[in-house]
């Protein structure tokens, strides 16, 4: 994470702005403060008197409280003679900023203003004006000697010192750190000396990122190698095995030098060697927290692969659907059955990371079925993304020439021609093809799905002697896809390791984590054992640490969906046929305490979900269940209808019960922000509801975005504050297509 000054105005928390940058090393971020503006995009900022001499006091009080306060220790009251020092300090401040804001508005830069500048960052290293202000003078001089070179490095190595001056005042000044990268830069400074500069600071705080920020730099500028500095890091940990940032380092090192496979650094030989590394770290100090990210970087690294692989599909290999024209019914015997009124149905490829570049170039189509020569691939994702785990593609079986009463194979080859790109740049190189059959009926028996659909009768128990699973759920294929045999030695050993550790909070946790790495790569008759223990020690942490009881909670449901959808038998528990809408598939994971949705690549088959009786709080993961069409979230914890954004996604969603969720009991208050609602945008297009009922459309925004995408007939929405005649009304607007709304068949 990177927090960043948007403005040299007195420090408050409008001034700040946050950008996350996702770090090498999972779950951890490193924390800087960039206050320094940049010279190459000219952002100078003149201050008048008043208000540098209020940034630069408000600063020192600043610095000086949370320097008292950082990393838990306790404040300290001013001593008479360190009050009476930091007043004459003051003082002496307040004179020089008047001469130097006096220097930099009239742009002088003699060599007495540029003194004078250094004089004011030696009592104040954080004076950011002043550093800009040298990058002002320096630019200033070298515009008229740029011809000669050793004039030029004297003017830079001049600035080089007072950097290192200012540091050994405050080795934490962002200001003085970037000034020397700026220096630096323009490349007429030797970098030999930095290297060993940046020895002597290590030795004065080896964790100070800034120090270890600056390393990256010097290094990258002098071309040394990865290899080296991974030595480097090995003395750094193994003279303090607590030191963060070196572990840190690390992890970026190799994930460089595993990614290019370099000499000896191959994945299969040099992560189970570095499992023996942060092996001593941990068991030397339990309690430290640096071997523990680590560890769990490493374990990231031992079950993932960096090539995106291909996780499931729908329809799935050797299955048989059927289609039907001219309605959106079906039956469910042997075959899957799909109907739509577009006359299409959806391809659904899930892969196992966010990718783009799926388009009808790098997955073909082998079919009889006419008019699908050019098919459009969109991405399943938020705010119109080209990348994402889950691509959808509408295969046409309806056409001008007659195909009713017949079967078709369809092929489907993924990958055989290069194109499709992980978010973080990796080839998908791991080819793969599937058929499946396709029986095309012009007419369906008339069904009661215009009737209302009830979650409490017509659903027949699933046959789990069946075999028509295993061509529904496609389990476990990444699995064949990756060299798992290393993965599975390096996780056992790490499992019996940290079964001899003491019982502890992250002792704990980190087993339950190596056990589902192990699941998830081992076979089908050993995962039920693994998982079983793995909900029991999330049990655990959820009694023994409250205050992340819902981080745990969370990891415990992923736990249970994992286990449910890892073998056909187990799936199978959850299945039932649902007469009333011509025998669809339905699976029902009521009741289990669920507050987070997980494993639903393994789930693109089922037609009617339900979810009531649970704890979950957002839909998010629903988006590639793209057969859905009737789904159950009553009595679950449901705050808005933001939390159903996913639902957006699902065409074919017909059926949707909400009822009995706290949909508009936390209100928010939205004066707080600039913008009420995405609506408070004047260039949003309205609709015709928009135009008939706009301070409804502006009260209930976030039902507005949801319902009107979907194409819902039957909506339960009561039992939930929002619930009334006015949301009611807006309701019927915006869905014109429902038929019963609260239980209630609606007059048409």
């Amino acid at each position: 994470m990177e927090l960043e000054i948007i403005n040299q105005t007195p420090i408050k928390p409008a001034a700040f702005s946050i950008n996350c940058t996702k770090q090498p090393l999972s779950l951890s971020l490193s924390l800087s403060l960039s206050l320094s503006l940049s010279l190459e995009s000219r952002c100078y900022v003149t201050l008048a008197d008043q208000k540098f001499e209020s940034h630069t006091l408000a600063y020192l009080t600043f610095v000086s409280y949370h320097r008292r306060n950082m990393h838990g220790r306790p404040r300290k009251a001013y001593k008479p003679e360190e009050e009476a020092a930091s007043a004459a300090k003051a003082a002496k401040l307040r004179g020089l900023q008047s001469q130097f804001m006096a220097n930099h508005h009239n742009k002088i830069y003699t060599k007495e203003a540029v003194d004078l500048s250094t004089k004011l960052l030696e009592i104040n290293p954080e004076a950011y004006t002043a550093w800009n202000y040298r990058k002002l003078a320096v630019e200033d001089k070298l515009s008229g000697i740029e011809s000669d070179p050793d004039l030029v490095k004297t003017i830079l190595d001049e600035e080089l010192r007072v950097v290192e001056s200012a540091l050994k005042q405050n080795f934490k000044s962002y200001g003085a750190w970037h000034h020397r990268k700026w220096v630096l830069s323009k490349g007429n400074s030797s970098v030999g000396n930095e290297l060993r500069l940046l020895d002597n600071f290590q030795k004065l705080d080896t964790r100070n990122f800034h120090a270890w920020n600056y390393r990256r730099f010097v290094v990258e500028l002098t071309k040394r190698s990865e290899q080296d500095e991974l030595e480097y890091t090995d003395d750094m940990i193994g003279s303090d095995f607590s030191n963060y940032s070196a572990w840190h380092n690390r992890s970026v090192l190799l994930s460089s030098l595993l990614a290019r496979k370099a000499d000896g650094f191959l994945p299969n030989k040099k992560i189970p060697d570095e499992y023996k590394l942060v092996q001593n770290a941990i068991f030397t100090d339990e309690d430290d927290q640096s071997g523990w990210f680590y560890h769990l970087w490493l374990l990231d690294q031992t079950v993932n692969v960096e090539t995106p692989l291909l996780t499931s599909s729908w329809p799935s290999h050797s299955s048989r659907i059927s289609l039907y024209a001219g309605c959106s019914k079906g039956s469910f015997s042997k075959l899957t059955t799909f109907g739509s009124e577009s006359g299409s149905f959806p391809l659904v490829l899930y892969f196992d990371q966010a990718v783009g570049g799926v388009s009808s170039s790098t997955v073909t189509i082998d079919s009889e079925l006419k008019g699908n020569e050019d098919l459009v691939w969109e991405p399943v994702s938020k705010k119109n993304s080209q990348v994402s785990c889950v691509w959808v593609a509408r295969l046409k079986y309806i056409s001008s020439e007659p195909c009713f009463g017949k079967e078709y194979k369809v092929k489907v080859r993924v990958g055989n021609s290069p194109g499709i790109v992980s978010s973080r740049g990796c080839n998908f190189s791991a080819s793969y093809e599937f058929v499946f059959t396709a029986h095309v009926h012009d007419t369906v028996e008339e069904s009661s799905q215009d009737g209302i659909v009830s979650w409490k009768d017509g659903f027949d128990i699933w046959d789990a002697e069946s075999k028509d699973l295993n061509a529904l759920a496609t389990l476990d294929r990444s699995n064949a896809q990756m060299d798992s045999k290393w993965r599975q030695e390096a996780i056992a050993e790490e499992i019996d390791l940290f079964r001899e550790l003491p019982d502890s909070k992250i002792g704990k946790l980190t087993l339950a984590r190596l056990l589902m790495a192990k699941a998830m790569i081992s076979d089908d008759a050993v995962k039920g054992v693994h998982y079983n223990e793995i909900l029991e020690l999330y049990k655990d942490l959820m009694a023994l640490d409250s205050s992340h009881y819902q981080y745990y909670k969370d990891e415990h449901s992923v736990a249970l969906l994992r286990k449910v959808t890892s073998s056909t038998e187990d799936l199978s528990g959850h299945l039932f046929r649902c007469r009333n809408m011509n025998n669809s598939v339905c699976l029902r994971l009521n009741n289990l305490s669920l507050s987070r949705i997980a494993s639903v690549e393994k789930l693109l088959f089922v037609q009617m979900l339900d979810l009531s009786h649970n704890e979950l709080h957002s839909t998010e993961g629903l988006e590639a269940m793209q057969l859905l069409s009737c789904l159950n979230l009553s009595h679950n914890r449901i705050r808005s209808f933001s939390s159903l954004d996913s639902l957006r996604h699902l065409k074919q969603l017909r059926v949707l019960d909400v009822s009995h969720n706290h949909i508009g009991e936390h209100s928010v208050d939205t004066t707080r922000y600039l913008c009420s609602s995405p609506l408070s945008n004047s260039e949003w297009p309205q609709d015709e509801v928009g135009s008939q009922m706009p301070s409804l459309v502006t009260k209930y925004w976030d039902a507005y975005f949801v319902l009107r995408d979907l194409n819902l007939k039957q909506l339960d929405i009561t039992g939930n504050v929002i619930a009334g005649d006015e949301f009611s009304s807006f309701v019927l607007q915006v869905a014109p297509k429902l038929v019963w709304l609260d239980g209630k068949k609606l007059e048409i």
